[in-house]
C-alpha cells in the first residue's frame, strides 16, 4: 500500500534524508524565525512520516490522506519542539506523528463517539503509553484508571468506543478452498423461531435436502447455533460444516 513511488504527488524516492548534525543546525535557524529552514526540515523529514504510515497500512484509508495528516504532525513537532533538551528529534516527532492520525482515525471513524468519551479514550492511551515506559510493561486497564483517578468502567468503555468496527463477512479462517467469516462464528439465542421458515415458503425446499443437509441447517439458523458448535455436535470439522451449509442453502435457493 505504502509502496508506490509517488504520495501526494511526491516522489519518495528522492527524498532527502538529514543528518542529525543538519536537523540540529536547521532546528537552531527555526527557532529564530528563519522561514526558508523550516520548510528544509519539514522536507527533510518527510521520509520519517512515511516510516509511521506503515503502522497504519491496513486501515483501509487513502494514504495520501495519512500522509497530509502525518505532516501536519510533523509540523506541529517541530515547532513545538525544545533544542534545549537532550533529545532526538525523531524521539519526540514520531509519538507527535501518531497522535495527529489516530486523531484523524477517531474523528472520522464510522460509528461516532461522543467528544467527552474519546478524549477520555485518547488521554488513556497516552497515560498507556507513560506507564508502560514506567513500568517496563502493559499495564492494565485498572493501573490507567488509577493513573487518571477515574473508574475502570469509564477506561474500558472509552478504549472499546474506539475499536474499528469488523465487518460480519472479515474471514477469519481459509483452507485454501472454504472461508470461514465472522459471521459463521455468531450463535444467535433469540431468532429461534421456526415461524419464518412457512412465512416465506421455504418448508418445501427444506423437506427435500438430506438428513445431514437438513440437521445442519436446523442446528445454524432454527438453534442459532455456530459452525464451531454444530461441528461438535455432529462429528464432522468446520470446514466441512461450512461446504454442506453452503451446498444445502443452493439446493434450496434452486427448489425455490
Amino acid at each position: 500500500m505504502y509502496n508506490k513511488v509517488e504520495i501526494c504527488g511526491i516522489n519518495t524516492s528522492k527524498l532527502r534524508v538529514l543528518s542529525e548534525n543538519e536537523k540540529n543546525e536547521l532546528m537552531k535557524k527555526t527557532k529564530n524565525g528563519d522561514f526558508k529552514a523550516r520548510e528544509e526540515l519539514i522536507n527533510g523529514n518527510l521520509r520519517l512520516v512515511l516510516s509511521v504510515l506503515q503502522g497504519f497500512q491496513n486501515r483501509g484509508e487513502n494514504p495520501d490522506d495519512l500522509f497530509q495528516v502525518g505532516c501536519i504532525g510533523l509540523i506541529k513537532a517541530i515547532d513545538n519542539f525544545d533544542i534545549t533538551l537532550d533529545v532526538k528529534f525523531s524521539t519526540y516527532a514520531v509519538p507527535m506523528i501518531v497522535g495527529e492520525i489516530r486523531r484523524y482515525l477517531r474523528d472520522n471513524n464510522a460509528i461516532r463517539v461522543s467528544r467527552s468519551v474519546r478524549d477520555l479514550a485518547y488521554k488513556a492511551l497516552q497515560a498507556k503509553e507513560e506507564l508502560q515506559a514506567k513500568l517496563s510493561r502493559e499495564p492494565s486497564n485498572a493501573e490507567i484508571a488509577k493513573y487518571l483517578d477515574v473508574k475502570i468502567e469509564a477506561v474500558v468503555n472509552a478504549m472499546e468506543a474506539i475499536v474499528d468496527p469488523v465487518s460480519i463477512f472479515e474471514p477469519v479462517y481459509s483452507d485454501g478452498t472454504d472461508s470461514i467469516y465472522l459471521l459463521d462464528q455468531i450463535s444467535d439465542n433469540k431468532n429461534v423461531s421456526e415461524k419464518w421458515i412457512t412465512d416465506i415458503a421455504l418448508d418445501s425446499a427444506f423437506k427435500k435436502l438430506c438428513k445431514r443437509e437438513r440437521d445442519i441447517i436446523d442446528l445454524r439458523f432454527f438453534k442459532g447455533k455456530t459452525q464451531t458448535e454444530v461441528a461438535s455436535e455432529v462429528g464432522i470439522s468446520q470446514a466441512q460444516v461450512s461446504r454442506i451449509e453452503k451446498s444445502a442453502l443452493e439446493h434450496m435457493r434452486s427448489e425455490l
